[in-house]
Parts: structure tokens; sequence; C-alpha cells
């Protein structure tokens, strides 16, 4: 199905057209087919499968249609501070046309700037649940207008130990006959299934299979390496090998501008992609890419969950993704379509804190060994400056 069926409000509709989303994932087909009327529901839906954009259509849908009149607003509870970032930023993306406002809430910063989006109101909140009950208790943030109810990563939740949190939140919205409520999880557990039952009305099932990427069938190697030595180890990888596709992930959006322009001081043409890069110029470099007149192409998990590239010679994790399922989405646009693929992931003294989940989350030992001296290539950006944010100054120019 194609969002142009859904009859969607024409704002959102060209959000979603400049988010480069045409046809729905399953899991968008089979929650919009049912949401859109009001309905609650429960899905299983593994990360990845375009689940965010499900039920972030759902609430700008219902606000622009009607809600937002009504002085209703969207809750959206996630188990962490990246996925309320990642989550916010879609948002921001789907209703840039929309008259709607959206805003983060976590912990582990201040409070000045969160209370100050509230006061000057928000249709979508989006945050972790210590955060929403700090400032709900502190009644700088009022709940009893949420008509729309999401919450996200709902088994991750348990492990976290949020159930009482959450359960503590719910009291304060409106009853549940007054607002939808959907529930996402990648597992559809006893304790998940208590909560839906405690909190929804006749709410339906969703099961979306999970598209498992056997990982079996990628060739990957961890190489363990200190975090000075990456960069000659990537040279060394790249002049050996000569990939003829490549996607190069690291965590952050500063990481991939400053990889970008070092790997560029080497000699090696590339382009970044992350989040905030203007929609013309991240249309520009997908482009080239999928033409195959660039080939090296670095990205951060957010900015890559939209792009739709598969059959790549070589991936390499630069840095260990927070998230276990990451390094599975990752590592799997190189063994698409029976083809088999290299993933190389370089490890060093930051990221061994995030080794264990993966493998635990592939229930597999990640092929490894520790760097050797052949394995290194020459880095002629070592010691210099890397200027950050010169795309920015390039797009003000443009618009002046």
């Amino acid at each position: 199905m194609d969002y142009s069926q859904l009859q969607l409000d024409e704002t959102l509709f060209k959000g979603i057209q400049e988010a480069g989303y045409v046809t729905c994932t399953p899991v968008q087909e089979k929650v919009l087919e049912v949401s859109l009327d009001g309905s609650d529901l429960y899905v299983q839906s593994q990360t990845g499968t375009g689940k965010t954009a499900a039920f972030l259509v759902t609430i700008m849908q219902q606000l622009l249609n009607g809600g937002k009149a009504n002085s209703k607003n969207g809750l959206v509870l996630v188990p962490t501070r990246e996925l309320a970032v990642q989550v916010e930023e879609e948002a921001e993306k789907l209703g840039k046309h929309t008259d709607l406002t959206m805003a983060s809430f976590y912990g582990g910063v201040g409070y000045e700037k969160q209370i100050e989006k509230l006061q000057k109101g928000v249709d979508i909140i989006i945050g972790t649940p210590g955060r929403i009950i700090d400032l709900n208790t502190s009644k700088k943030m009022n709940l009893s207008k949420v008509g729309y109810l999401a919450i996200d990563e709902a088994d991750r939740m348990f492990d976290m130990g949020f159930y009482p949190d959450l359960r503590k939140i719910v009291k304060h919205l409106p009853d549940s006959t007054d607002r939808q409520t959907m529930l996402f999880s990648a597992t559809l557990n006893s304790y998940v299934k208590n909560l839906a039952w405690e909190y929804t009305k006749d709410a339906k099932e969703i099961n979306i299979e999970s598209q498992n990427i056997t990982v079996d069938e990628i060739d990957q190697e961890l190489i363990h390496v200190s975090s000075d030595d990456k960069m000659r180890l990537l040279t060394g990888i790249l002049s050996r090998e000569h990939p003829e596709s490549l996607i190069i992930f690291c965590n952050t959006k500063k990481m991939c501008e400053v990889l970008s322009k070092r790997l560029e001081l080497n000699g090696i043409k590339n382009e970044f992609i992350i989040g905030d890069l203007p929609q013309s110029k991240r249309l520009k470099i997908m482009n080239a890419f999928k033409a195959g007149k660039l080939n090296c192409l670095i990205a951060t998990d957010v900015a890559a969950r939209g792009i739709d590239v598969n059959d790549l010679a070589m991936v390499i994790n630069w840095d260990l993704p927070n998230e276990a399922e990451n390094y599975v989405h990752r590592i799997g646009r190189t063994a698409r379509a029976g083809k088999s693929g290299k993933a190389y992931t370089f490890c060093s003294e930051q990221d061994v804190y995030s080794l264990m989940p993966i493998e635990r989350y592939i229930e597999k030992q990640i092929p490894s060994r520790i760097a050797y001296e052949e394995d290194f290539g020459e880095d002629l950006s070592k010691d210099k400056w890397i200027k950050t944010g010169s795309w920015k100054d390039e797009e003000g120019a443009k618009k002046h």
C-alpha cells in the first residue's frame, strides 16, 4: 500500500513524501489500516521495520483531523534518551509542513529548556518515563489532555524496570475510553500483554513476522584496535580491498563529518549523511551512491534508516552501535539477495562495553582478532585540525 492511498492531511503527506516514504512497510500498512479510526492496538515488531513512522503518522493525522482543535496532544514513551532523540528527529521530519510542535524530554540534562518548550506548548511529547514523571509531579507538564499514547519498545521498558513508572504515568492520563493507546514491542510476552489488557480498550493485536537476517551468512570480523589507530586501520583495509560499495557507520553526527573529512584528506572520495542534512543534498548523495557514482558513504543509524540500499560489498562499524539490534541492521545490508559481503567492526577501549549485548542478541561470538602492524595504512589526516559544520555555511550561502 502506498501512502497516497491513505487520504492523509495534505501537510502531513508532504512531509512523508519529502522524507522519501512512498510505499508502507508491512508494519506501517497493518497499523495504519486500523489505527487511523482511533482503534487501540498492540504490535509485535522488531526495531528497524518502520514502526516509528507508523505511530507518528497515526498521532499526527489524528491531531490534524480535529484532535488539536479539541486541545488534545500525543505522548510517546520510550526507554532511552537516544531513542527519544531519534523519535523526535523523525517526528520533525514527518511533521515539517504541519503546524504541530514536538519535543523530547529525558534525564541527564537540565530542566530549563524542557520547561521552556512546555510553556510554549507541545503537541507531541516524546520522553523517557523518569523525566515525564518528574515534570508531571512538579506540575510543569500536564498529561490530562493526552488523547493519543504510544509506548515504544515495551519489552525493553520492562527489562529496564520501568513497569511501575508506566503505571504511574497512565494514572495521570485520561481514561482508556477517552484516548487511543498503541503499544509496540519486539516480543509480546505476558508482561506486555498484561499492560495491553490493563490500559487499552478492545485492542487489536498485530504480529509482523520478524525478517531475521541470518548473520551467519555474513563474513564478520571484529578487530580490537585503539581509538588512535582506527584511522590507520581504515585506510589499510580500503587500500588493500578496494570495496566497490561501502557504508561506514558511526554513532554520532559529528563523527560522521570528521571521518568524512579525514578520508578526503587521505584521497578517498566519500560523502556523509546525517539527520540534519537538507533533504535535497541527502537525495543527491543517495542517488549518486545508488547509481555507483559514489562508492563510500558514512552514516549514522538514524540517517541510514530511510536508505533503501542493500547488496553492499562491505560495511564497516567505526563504532559498535549502542543498540544491539542496530548491529544486525547495519551488517545485514551486505547479505541481501543471496549475496554475501564483508563486515568489519572496529572495537576500541571505548566500544568494548557494547560488545557483550550484541553477541548475546545474535547468539554467537563475532570472530575477533587484534590489529597487526601489517593491517595499518598511512593516515595523511593525522594531527590536522578538522572543521565541522561547514555544510551549514554552504547551505546558508545558497539561501542569501
